[in-house]
């Protein structure tokens, strides 16, 4: 895969991780997504977005950075503050269903085989 195609990918992976975060916060994905820090609950979300693309997609944190333009401290920062929150057990459910599901969906992404 191509340095551009590996990047579009990615892209592609945070709208989706953006987009089943804001599901699950009833949020709206373009404030997950805008530039800038925008409300609390819209960082907030973006932190847990981040973390699922790094952890559920093993993306690098730089990789994960340039996906949501944000600088890769910015998402180091948010794994640790998303990680220390798992200690919640509901919390922690709810987000291996997060995961799973972004890991799930991520397979429907066009490849070889169904792209038109």
């Amino acid at each position: 895969m191509l340095v551009f195609e590996k990047s579009e990918l990615d892209a592609a992976h945070a709208r989706l991780a953006a987009s089943l975060v804001a599901y699950g916060l009833s949020q709206s994905s373009n404030a997950i997504l805008k530039a800038g820090r925008g409300t609390a609950e819209a960082a907030f979300a973006r932190q847990i977005a981040m973390y699922i693309l790094y952890v559920g997609m093993g993306l690098s944190l730089t990789r994960v950075a340039a996906a949501f333009g944000r600088d890769r401290t910015t998402v180091s920062h948010a794994c640790h503050q998303i990680e220390n929150r798992r200690e919640n057990p509901d919390f922690d459910d709810w987000l291996e269903s997060l995961e799973a599901s972004l890991v799930d969906a991520a397979k429907l992404y066009p490849t070889a085989w169904n792209a038109a």
